[in-house]
């Protein structure tokens, strides 16, 4: 069997990142993924402006022992055009956060520091040169590369491409993926169940996790466990979509036919078992030009591979880099047995610190992968090294938090 870190490396190396685009205004950009490197248009700031409310001065007026008063011979505040005049020793500028600062002056006295009167203010303090002031290009050099291609655009990065000026950028286009659920048993809630028969919670499970602003998940529907029905849903999808995606069917049992059906459609598989608690039969291969992508049956072990394998793959064609996931050290506060050889995935629950200030992690289950319940409570997943035996109470584990 692979290790997971193999299986995901596999996944990648199957997977062709998209190279058609978009255009996009700033407004509906949130959420997608740069389609090629932004470079700045402009330096920020784009010119030296005040940091504070207070007066423009300069340093070189603080001769001598203080206090030093000044006559106030202008007024800026932002958006302000400085007057351009010529000003004389003793003349400061009352000046506003974000307004330009008037050429002469290479500091800002901030009003607290000052006393006021009328036309005039005197003050003990002497600044440096510099203080107060924003320096054109301190946060971005005209030129600089901001963002490469491959980048999610986040609130902040949306926020620094409007402040350079920039309206519309390229953006992949929405990666088109359909979901298909396989399984005889399977009803749609809502629906009266039969003996024998379970709701479908997988439909929802999937779309819910897939449901990001940089793909267009599309729901294929349901398909009982026949050989002819499971081949014609997988055929219909190979070529509308850039990922197909199914759960069930993919264990080796005589009503498992995906991975049948599959080899009819002209597809194959590159990742089969995973030597990992929950999860071991998936498959990721291709399907025509799209990537395809097979999960298990079991809730949880669909919800733990979807995150862990086959999220980095569907990631990869929108051009998004591989990232380790995010972890945070936490401790035990239970006692198990585990496999050896087999990565270990348990659903957790955070219960408070303990005297160090480190997470305490309580479990939440470990039984079926068709259990539900565990990741529905659960923050995260702590994560049991292969080599690892025996989990004992405050043993430091690696935690790995849910996305909110």
């Amino acid at each position: 069997m692979l290790s997971v870190s193999d299986a995901v490396t596999r996944a990648i190396s199957l997977s062709r990142p998209l190279t058609a685009s978009d255009g996009l205004d700033l407004f509906s950009a949130a959420g997608r993924v740069v389609a090629a490197d932004i470079r700045s248009p402009c330096a920020l700031p784009r010119f030296d402006h005040s940091a504070m409310d207070g007066f423009a001065v300069r340093s070189s007026d603080f001769a001598g022992v203080g206090p030093w008063t000044f006559s106030i011979a202008d007024r800026v505040a932002a958006g302000d055009c400085p007057s351009g005049r010529i000003f004389e020793s003793g003349e400061a500028v009352e000046i506003f956060t974000g307004a330009m600062i008037p050429v002469g002056f290479d500091a800002v006295i901030i009003r607290e520091k000052c006393s006021r009167y009328d036309r005039q203010f005197t003050t003990a303090y002497r600044p440096r040169p510099g203080e107060n002031i924003r320096k054109a290009g301190e946060d971005v050099d005209h030129d600089t590369l901001m963002f490469k291609a491959g980048t999610v655009l986040t609130p902040h990065r949306i926020a620094l491409l409007a402040a350079t000026g920039l309206s519309r950028i390229s953006v992949v286009r929405k990666i088109r993926l359909g979901i298909i659920t396989t399984g005889s048993e399977l009803k749609e809630p809502g629906e009266p169940l039969a003996a024998g028969q379970i709701y479908n919670s997988n439909r929802y499970l999937l779309t819910s996790m897939l449901s990001l602003p940089w793909l267009e998940v599309r729901d294929l529907g349901s398909t009982p466990d026949t050989i002819e029905a499971t081949t014609d849903i997988i055929h219909s999808a190979s070529t509308d979509y850039d990922i197909v995606v199914t759960s069930g069917g993919m264990s080796k049992g005589g009503e498992d036919h995906v991975r049948e059906a599959l080899t009819r459609c002209g597809g194959s598989l590159g990742v089969l078992d995973v030597a990992m608690r929950p999860g071991k039969p998936i498959s990721i291969g291709t399907l025509g030009s799209a990537l395809f992508i097979g999960l298990p049956g079991n809730p949880m072990a669909a919800a733990v591979t979807l995150d862990k394998i086959a999220l980095p793959a569907i990631r990869t064609v929108a051009g998004i880099a591989y990232q380790d996931p995010v972890w945070m050290p936490a401790v035990s506060d239970f006692a198990l047995r585990k496999k050896e050889g087999r990565l270990e995935f348990v659903p957790v629950r955070l219960r408070g610190r303990d005297a160090s200030g480190t997470p305490v992690l309580e479990m939440l289950g470990r039984g079926s992968s068709g259990s539900l319940s565990p990741m529905a409570l659960a923050d995260g997943l702590a994560i049991l090294p292969s080599e690892l035996v025996t989990v004992e109470p405050g043993m430091l584990l690696r935690f790995e938090p849910f996305a909110m």
